[in-house]
């Protein structure tokens, strides 16, 4: 079975105001990368694809943020961005990710480090990934290799996802489709799949 994953599609990160674009490191191509991965998501509902959506998150004052990621956004906390349960930290409306749609909290680039999307995805029977999200050389492709490691086929949407400029989405996912992490297809041809398998 087949489940789609939709990476760190937050305000955060994609809406023009979240705390990401206010800090000068906006995603070169995020709207339309959100509304690429409308389509997706609507698709996979359809055919009765579970959908599972990732959030970057953190505690008030940041004491899970640890040092590495800390010192790619060190103004991070001026903004508060991406706290849990503020709007920055929530899924783009966008997408239509309501309370009872499967939502897996992060605070590493790996969607499996201590959380319970394994867990997850082994309970609904999940063998087979669709991954898009943000941003493509960071969380996107951290957790697409952490997916192989742990024996799903990953099946990558290449134009429902986006970084800081259009060479590092690039070489993203020439990485993830060169050395064979993932098949990477554009989003009309996972529309064009009449049900989930």
């Amino acid at each position: 079975m087949k489940a789609l994953i939709v990476v760190d599609m937050q305000n955060g990160f994609c809406h023009p105001d979240g705390s990401l674009p206010r800090l000068g490191m906006a995603l070169s191509g995020a709207q339309e990368a959100v509304a690429r991965t409308a389509t997706a998501v609507q698709h996979a509902r359809r055919t009765g694809m579970p959908v599972i959506f990732t959030r970057h998150v953190y505690r008030p004052g940041y004491p899970d943020q640890g040092p590495w990621l800390g010192g790619r956004t060190p103004d991070l906390s001026s903004v508060d961005g991406l706290l849990a349960g503020s709007w920055d930290g929530d899924v783009v409306d966008e997408l239509g990710c309501g309370p009872t749609d499967l939502v897996v909290d992060k605070v590493r680039l790996d969607a499996f480090q201590w959380t319970s999307l394994e867990p997850l995805l082994r309970g609904l029977g999940v063998s087979e990934l669709v991954a898009c999200g943000v941003v493509t050389n960071f969380c996107v492709e951290t957790t697409v290799r952490s997916a192989v490691m742990r024996d799903f086929e990953v099946t990558l949407l290449h134009d429902c996802c986006a970084a800081q400029t259009p060479r590092l989405h690039e070489i993203g996912i020439e990485i993830m489709r060169d050395c064979g992490f993932a098949e990477v297809v554009a989003v009309a041809d996972f529309a064009a799949t009449a049900v989930a398998a």
